[in-house]
């Protein structure tokens, strides 16, 4: 499932809810002066809940974010096997000092 909404998610096999939800976040990121209200209504259209639409603008908002602040600050980003190994005590943890000094 990974794979195919990486490779292209329009024709992975997701629900409708998803579906819109990754279309109204596309174009909140690549194309923010086109969004219009139309576009919540195509989201709420496939059953998506204005709160859940927040929610992932939000999430969507913080990630574009920390990408843009590390790509242009030269922020290291750690190796995926790194990631993995540092996984149990983040999971454990969360985002706490002890957690992050673990890694």
């Amino acid at each position: 499932m990974w794979q195919a909404v990486v490779d292209d998610w329009r024709s992975a096999p997701l629900r409708p809810e998803l579906k819109a939800t990754l279309a109204f976040l596309e174009k909140l990121t690549l194309r923010p002066d086109e969004l219009i209200a139309a576009d919540v209504d195509d989201a709420r259209a496939a059953r998506v809940s204005d709160q859940a639409l927040r929610d992932a603008a939000t999430v969507c908002a913080l990630f574009n974010m920390i990408t843009r602040l590390a790509d242009s600050l030269g922020w290291d980003v750690p190796s995926p096997d790194r990631l993995v190994a540092r996984a149990p005590a983040m999971l454990e943890g969360g985002y706490s000092f002890a957690a992050l000094r673990q890694r």
